[in-house]
């Protein structure tokens, strides 16, 4: 099975969201990523991708490939952030607690890697992609503990690297 997952993380309305950008950033990731709810047309809250939360997604869902949607929109940024943990009070955890009241205490440990300056929009063949946005879903892979089958670099149909063939074993 494969999962649908974004460069970075979104969310609509309200709850914990432990990468959300309250800043500049959170707000410029919205805007390139037109990024509005379907059904409300409210501005989805935008943040970091949270590696976290998508590894328990995996596990509990059963895939076994993810396609990385949006890689575009984090074209240009000098650099990218990765949650890969949690702080919540003294202790440092790899997963996202049950309770919700310690789901909003929770504050993410971020991984940061350089960015990329060249465009990725469009791109088709991963040889084509900037050695750094490679680096960047590399480590997406080596967090979450499931390859990336499919890269999209724009809201184009066609505009969908193959990393891997999701329907081989």
């Amino acid at each position: 099975m494969l999962g649908l997952v974004k460069a970075y993380t979104t969310r609509v309305g309200g709850g914990p969201f432990p990468t959300e950008l309250n800043d500049e950033i959170g707000k410029k990731l919205g805007e390139i990523g037109h990024e509005v709810g379907t059904n409300t047309g409210r501005a989805r809250r935008c943040g970091w991708f949270d590696a976290v939360l998508v590894r328990q997604s995996i596990a509990l869902s059963g895939a076994d490939g993810i396609a990385l949607t949006k890689l575009d929109v984090l074209d240009g940024f000098d650099e990218v952030k990765i949650c890969t943990g949690y702080k919540l009070g003294d202790k440092v955890i790899d997963y996202l607690p049950a309770s919700l009241k310690d789901q909003e205490r929770v504050e993410p440990i971020y991984e940061t890697l350089d960015g990329w300056k060249k465009t990725t929009r469009g791109v088709r063949s991963s040889k084509d992609l900037p050695a750094k946005a490679i680096k960047y879903v590399r480590r997406i892979e080596e967090l979450i503990g499931c390859p990336a089958a499919l890269v999209s670099t724009s809201p184009e149909r066609d505009d969908v690297i193959l990393m891997r063939d999701p329907f081989k074993a």
